[in-house]
């Protein structure tokens, strides 16, 4: 066992090792909204660790969004479905007019997942994500994708050979997500943890779609060769990662899911069982759960990631194919 601030990571053999985990350890939710790319999709998709922390930057001034919002009712059932963006930069206001209103008529909040405490959620990555014996990740790449990888992981102060015991849908999450605190996003400015918190100060139930081991699991059961171009993908797109997500936070704060949706099948048309596993099959089950949830009274507020709710196989084109309308609320 290995500590590391405060922290202990039972299974790591070496100060290398729990460090790498480290990285992931502090991962609040497995969201997929799978955008222009894989890598901007696991950087919408995951709050940012604690280990890539920057300094503080000045508040910058407040920045008026209007994020999308969709209702889906029946004689006595408000069911709202709000996009996210699990990540954000400090001074975007959203959570106010129509998005506020939703909320505070509801009696029930619905996020994609409610996270485990940290050690169990610590238990379930090294079960689901680190493998004991086998090649080395850098042996399982292209060799044309090493020397790269190798700075990826090194840009993040850590041995080019940190991640050499993780699984590639484990070590691409890894670089996906550190470099956006460098650019000044952080998941506490998040809708999701800024909903928890005033679900918490309101005394409203919050609950998830889905579990932790079900999520893990998700990345966990992607083939091989889907895990090793999910990396390649990511390893590739990362110098384009700072203008990659300041184009889709402006397209989510203008409300605007078409251009999300545009970008997310430019890159799925390249990653099918990606797409299938991370999105449409997810996406189905959830248009599933709200037309059962109509057939119990009140009003309730769901917020998962944006990508999910754009395209045509989001929640709402879901919700079609089982005959119940989503319309948008205009604001």
């Amino acid at each position: 066992m290995v500590r590391y601030g405060g922290a202990s990571y039972m299974g790591a053999t070496n100060d290398k090792d729990a460090l790498a985990l480290k990285l992931f350890s502090k991962i609040v939710s497995f969201r997929s909204a799978p955008f222009r790319s894989t890598l901007s999709a696991m950087a919408m998709a995951f709050a940012l660790p604690a280990c890539a922390q920057v300094a503080p930057k000045p508040v910058q001034a407040a920045n008026g969004a209007d994020p999308a919002l969709w209702v889906v009712k029946d004689k006595d059932t408000t069911i709202y479905l709000f996009g996210t963006i699990h990540v954000l930069k400090p001074g975007m206001t959203w959570f106010d007019e129509a998005v506020k209103t939703a909320f505070d008529r509801s009696q029930q909040v619905v996020l994609e997942l409610v996270m485990p405490d940290p050690a169990k959620m610590q238990t379930l990555v090294m079960a689901s994500g680190v493998a004991k014996d086998g090649p080395t990740l850098t042996e399982q790449l292209p060799a044309d994708k090493r020397a790269a990888y190798a700075k990826a992981v090194t840009d993040l102060g850590l041995p080019a050979n940190a991640f050499d015991r993780f699984r590639p849908w484990l070590a691409a999450t890894n670089l996906s997500i550190a470099p956006l605190s460098k650019l000044g996003y952080d998941s506490a400015n998040g809708p999701e943890q800024v909903i928890t918190a005033a679900a918490k100060a309101a005394g409203k139930p919050v609950i998830g779609l889905e579990t932790a081991e079900q999520q893990l699991g998700y990345f966990g059961g992607l083939s091989q060769k889907a895990q090793i171009q999910f990396l390649g993908s990511t390893i590739d797109e990362l110098p384009k990662l700072e203008s990659t997500m300041a184009t889709m936070v402006d397209e989510w704060a203008k409300g605007d899911p078409e251009a999300l949706a545009r970008e997310m099948n430019d890159s799925l048309k390249d990653s099918p069982e990606v797409a299938k596993v991370l999105l449409v099959d997810r996406n189905a089950r959830w248009a599933e759960w709200v037309k059962t949830r109509l057939g119990t009274p009140g009003t309730v507020f769901v917020a998962v990631g944006a990508g999910h709710l754009a395209g045509q196989d989001s929640v709402q084109a879901q919700l079609a194919k089982l005959g119940v309308k989503a319309e948008r609320v205009r604001y």
